[in-house]
């Protein structure tokens, strides 16, 4: 171990010898590593060099302790200088312990030797670890494989995507993209109108407007330009003179999540223009829409229908022919932008609307409102319940008018009224002594009797199985033909007369007439009516005789009416029908398919019929009110039973056909619970005689020219 000596620029080597002299380097540029702060003591701080202190005689090596790691001591750093100065003589300080040379470090000075510090021993190689090392210089190039590594990585990453996206979702992406740019605008069909069969419209459609506003897109609407508030107070700004809304009304419903809130309805197009000269259809549009209207109001009302907010037919003849009506709706696809506009250069396709064609009726709108205005007057005459009216035409069984009383305004959609139907196809009842007319039929076209065929009819009779049956009113005995029996609407005499007729005949006479049937109208809410059992076998005793004077069935007016037509036309029966035609967009008139007639009774048989009705009319018959001047007039009055509730009513009636010499038209009335009079021949006939009048001379009919042979009623 090295000692320090009393020469600062010397060293002493374990002999006692002096090493060579130290460097002369300044000690700022000695290196730090080699003088740890720890092992240099400092120099006592004097003015005056201290004086030499004998140096210790060379002690025996003795065996070093491992040095002790020592946590160093803070001491602040001697600044380097160029010469040694003589320090300030300091307090003594506990000597450290030595350490071995071997870690650079300088061991104490002993007792009365000079405390400067020897220059500590050369460290060895291994020393080194010990100190800090200075960081290592950068490697650029591990940096750069680093990189290129990742940005192949994301390269790849994004290749894989794009793969993906481009190939395997493309079209699907694709197609959802092309979805939400498309919108696709239907344009509603004109929906054809109804015309009776001069013309005269009684249902067309005019084009409306609905307008939609947009709330979400209305978020982003600024006004400034135009001198209105942003959002929905602007949007209601503008609008509010135009649809007469409130403005904050207005407002209060452009706010919200929806893209589509109704803000009027059956706009006119004025209010359209309006609306689109302000030129916010990002914001708010109109789309076209269809209103229905009905120019004749309640003439025919009840028979012509209605349409719901779909233009689709809810009732009458707007549900029976809606096909015919409603046409193919359009469409209008086009892309367009994220505010909604269209896009002028993509591509669009539009499919144009066919409109509906034209349905013509049968109906002669100046006999309709003829027979609505009669039955009217009837009702508040006779105080009924209601009243109907049906005029036909028996050559072709088309119907001229098919009335109501009260009949509703289709444009008046305040009360369901509308939706009811009309009660000609709807109501039955018993036809009641009309259903006499059958029977008369049937006992002459199988020869069980002719028109002169002679009865004893007392008011009360009963019948070879018991059953008894009695007359609308007490009378003594009378000795009335089988025209009489029919022209004084005997109950008595009927069955009489009709116990002739096998039962299955019966059955046969009654489904030939059309009784039990669709009527051919096609009107919605139709009733067939209700018949005895088909099998007669299974007819009580009391039904197979009832059926003969018009009870224990039910049939409605259309179906009661056609009877008459049938004799009237030959004994030929023509279905009934309102439909004419139908006329196409472009023009073309396609008339209304007509099955044949079918054959029920003889000519013979039914010109007999005609005959013995015309008796009704004539003094001595229950019918006489239903006379016109001028024209033989036959028919039948009728006084039948109708369920009303938990009972009865009544449902009096008369219906006939004029003239009697070339039957052309017949007319039928029914007023149902009437109080003036329970009788068709008082309350019914009269009414007859007015429609037919009329209709006898709006369709130009000549007076009758032919004599009159009046059949016997009495023997």
């Amino acid at each position: 171990m090295t000692r320090p000596t009393s020469d600062p620029g010397r060293q002493r080597t374990p002999t006692g010898r002096a090493a060579g002299p130290r460097s002369t380097q300044p000690r700022a540029a000695q290196s730090r590593s080699a003088q740890p702060r720890s092992a240099q003591p400092r120099k006592p701080q004097t003015g005056t060099p201290q004086p030499k202190k004998a140096q210790p005689k060379p002690q025996p090596k003795k065996p070093q302790p491992k040095p002790q790691v020592r946590k160093p001591q803070p001491k602040p750093q001697a600044k380097a200088r160029p010469k040694l100065q003589p320090k300030k003589p300091q307090p003594k300080k506990s000597q450290p312990r030595a350490t071995s040379t071997r870690l650079g470090l300088q061991a104490p000075a002993g007792p009365g030797r000079s405390a400067a510090p020897a220059r500590p021993a050369q460290s060895p190689a291994r020393s080194r670890v010990a100190r800090p090392l200075p960081p290592r210089p950068g490697r650029p190039e591990v940096r750069q494989r680093w990189l290129v590594g990742i940005a192949a990585l994301v390269v790849l990453i994004f290749l894989v995507r794009l793969v993906h996206v481009q190939l395997i979702e493309g079209p699907s992406l694709a197609e959802k993209a092309q979805a939400a740019r498309t919108a696709t605008a239907v344009t509603p069909a004109h929906r054809g109108d109804i015309t009776d069969a001069n013309g005269v419209v009684l249902a067309t459609s005019v084009d409306r407007y609905t307008v939609v506003g947009d709330p979400v897109a209305i978020k982003e609407f600024r006004g400034a330009a135009r001198g209105v508030e942003d959002g929905a107070l602007g949007i209601a700004h503008l609008l509010s003179p135009i649809l007469d809304i409130p403005k904050n009304e207005l407002a209060a419903q452009l706010v919200g999540k929806s893209r589509y809130k109704v803000l009027a309805k059956n706009v006119v197009p004025e209010v359209q223009r309006a609306i689109a000269a302000l030129e916010v259809r990002a914001y708010v549009r109109t789309d076209l829409t269809s209103r229905r209207t009905y120019p004749s109001g309640t003439v025919a009302g009840s028979l012509v229908g209605f349409v719901n907010d779909e233009q689709t037919g809810q009732g009458g003849i707007e549900m029976a022919y809606d096909d015919t009506l409603a046409g193919t709706a359009g469409s209008d696809t086009y892309e367009r932008s994220l505010d909604g506009l269209r896009i002028p250069a993509a591509g669009q396709e539009s499919v144009p609307a066919v409109p509906g064609s034209d349905v013509m009726l049968t109906l002669v709108h100046d006999i309709q409102w003829k027979a609505q205005d009669a039955v009217d007057e009837a009702k508040r005459r006779t105080g009924a319940a209601y009243g109907m009216a049906i005029v036909q035409d028996i050559r072709t069984g088309e119907i001229l008018a098919l009335a109501d009383s009260g009949a509703v305004d289709p444009n008046d959609r305040s009360t369901a009224a509308v939706a009811d139907g009309s009660r000609v196809v709807k109501d039955v009842f018993d036809p009641g002594s009309t259903g006499k007319v059958i029977t008369t039929a049937a006992a002459l076209e199988g020869g069980h009797w002719t028109p002169e065929s002679r009865f004893t009819v007392p008011d009360t009779y009963t019948a070879p199985n018991g059953q008894t049956f009695h007359d609308s009113h007490d009378h003594p005995v009378q000795r009335l033909t089988l025209t009489g029996i029919l022209a004084q609407s005997s109950n008595t005499g009927t069955v009489q007369a009709g116990e002739k007729i096998p039962l299955q005949e019966r059955q046969e006479y009654l489904e030939k007439f059309g009784l039990g049937q669709p009527t051919g109208l096609n009107l919605p809410g139709e009733s067939v009516g209700f018949m005895p059992p088909d099998d007669v076998a299974d007819w009580d005793g009391r039904t197979q005789y009832t059926v003969l004077f018009g009870q224990g069935l039910s049939v409605n007016a259309m179906q009661a009416t056609s009877v008459f037509s049938t004799v009237a036309n030959g004994g030929v029966r023509m279905t009934p029908t309102l439909f004419e035609g139908s006329t196409s967009p472009d023009g073309t008139v396609t008339p209304a398919e007509r099955a044949a007639g079918k054959r029920v009774i003889s000519e013979r048989t039914a010109d007999m019929v005609v005959g013995m009705m015309e008796t009704v009319t004539e003094d001595g018959g229950t019918g006489t009110n239903a006379e016109i001047p001028g024209y033989r007039i036959a028919g039948k009055t009728g006084t039948a039973q109708m369920p009303a509730g938990n009972g009865w009513t009544i449902m009096a009636s008369f219906i006939g056909v004029a003239p009697a010499d070339d039957p052309r038209y017949t007319v039928a009335v029914f007023l149902k619970s009437p109080k003036s009079s329970i009788f068709g021949g008082d309350v019914a006939a009269p009414v007859f005689s007015d429609i037919m009048g009329f209709t006898l001379q709006k369709m130009d009919v000549p007076p009758s020219t032919k004599e009159h042979r009046r059949l016997k009623t009495e023997w």
